[in-house]
């Protein structure tokens, strides 16, 4: 199943970070952080002012971004587990 976004959502696949302390434990890797790092997937159409017109998403598919942590929904795409966020979640793009 491939999920097509609508409106400003954007699907992401967050990547997971994994610390380990010096004696090998391993920590919850997002846990404490206030950002998180992705992959754009999909994109929606973009979002429509009052007058109508169309204004595109300013990110594309393939591009890393930061996100707000605990941002969107994550959803089940097949055997993925993806998010859903709006693209005011997203605070820069990763170049």
């Amino acid at each position: 199943m491939a999920l097509k976004p609508l409106g400003d959502r954007i699907v992401v696949r967050f990547e997971e970070t994994e610390e380990k302390t010096a004696s090998g434990f391993v920590l919850a890797g997002a846990s404490h952080e206030a950002t998180k790092t992705a992959e754009v997937l999909a994109v929606g159409e973009g979002v429509r002012t009052l007058t109508g017109e169309l204004i595109a998403p300013s990110v594309a598919a393939g591009e890393k971004v930061l996100v707000e942590n605990g941002a969107g929904v994550t959803v089940k795409d097949g055997d993925d587990s993806v998010s859903i966020i709006r693209e005011a979640d997203i605070l820069a793009v990763l170049a």
